[in-house]
């Protein structure tokens, strides 16, 4: 009785936040946290946990076809995670080769167009798990109509490091003027960069920090953040509309505060304007002849008067 009436508690609310979401973030970036916890306090091992975790990623790539997201990164292995124990990583690796190849044979995966990039420095995998991203890559390069990039060994800041070097060589050989180190030039030099800039980052597993994750393209674009409690196995759907009620809350905040702006702006203006009216008012009222001079003073008068009053 209990789970039931907790399933219609969920689907209540489930449809409620669809009814309250209106355009949806074009491009969802997601950090997986919390995979060995869940697996530790099921008393699992940590490959369990990462099992179980990648049932959730399925399911992901499901709610974002719903709701319109055009592009969805997924951190799956930071360059960080390779400090943990060869007995955890080699279940791992051997899950991600097989996700791998499974994504890219999936029926829907081809029938919805998606395209499987890897980002990150995959030179670093291992040569299995490097065939792995190769065939998914091949497999899914001619798709358009959604992308889904996995973070394999991948590090924000390693990331912009070798953009900058890489720069910074152009410049002292001369192929680069220092004038020409612009935005796109950088941007060029990033390892796979996804296509769009990140509009959502969603963090599971309780932890409140983003972790070096995508800093180009989501801090300069200045992204929502979603931090949520739910180990990544246990990550519902209604956590990830929540996720796109956080970026829409964010959006329609930024609305208002560029309207409040744009019309703070306006009355600056209009307020400077009628002040030069009266000042040239003023001086007209000295230079000019009596005759006429009046009616001009006053007339400028008038629509300084009419622009304030606007």
């Amino acid at each position: 009785m209990r789970e039931w009436l907790r399933r219609q508690f969920n689907g209540a609310y489930e449809r409620m936040l669809r009814r309250e979401l209106g355009s949806s973030p074009e491009h969802v970036a997601i950090i997986q946290d919390g995979n060995r916890r869940y697996a530790r306090s099921h008393g699992d091992d940590a490959p369990d946990g990462h099992k179980k975790g990648a049932k959730t990623s399925e399911r992901v790539l499901d709610w974002c076809d719903e709701s319109g997201v055009e592009e969805l990164t997924l951190y799956a292995f930071s360059t960080e995670n390779f400090d943990r124990p060869q007995e955890e990583l080699d279940p791992l690796f051997d899950l991600m080769e097989d996700k791998l190849y499974e994504f890219a044979d999936a029926d829907r995966v081809h029938e919805s167009g998606v395209r499987i990039c890897a980002i990150g420095e995959t030179e670093r995998l291992p040569p299995r798990l490097r065939d792995a991203v190769d065939y998914a890559e091949d497999r899914t390069s001619d798709y358009d109509n959604f992308r889904l990039n996995i973070a394999l060994a991948y590090g924000g800041r390693a990331e912009l490091l070798g953009a900058v070097r890489d720069v910074a060589r152009d410049v002292e050989s001369g192929a680069l003027s220092p004038d020409d180190v612009t935005v796109d030039e950088v941007d060029e030099r990033l390892c796979r960069q996804p296509a769009r800039d990140v509009d959502l980052i969603i963090r599971t597993g309780g932890d409140e920090r983003t972790s070096n994750f995508l800093p180009w393209h989501a801090n300069g674009n200045e992204a929502a953040v979603y931090f949520c409690a739910p180990y990544w196995p246990e990550f519902s759907k209604v956590d990830f509309l929540r996720g796109l009620r956080t970026y829409e809350s964010r959006e329609k905040s930024w609305q208002r505060t560029r309207t409040e702006r744009a019309v703070a702006l306006v009355r600056s203006a209009a307020e400077t304007e009628l002040a030069e009216a009266k000042t040239v008012a003023s001086r007209l009222r000295e230079k000019l002849p009596s005759a006429g001079a009046e009616e001009v003073v006053a007339e400028l008068e008038r629509q300084g008067d009419a622009e304030a009053a606007d």
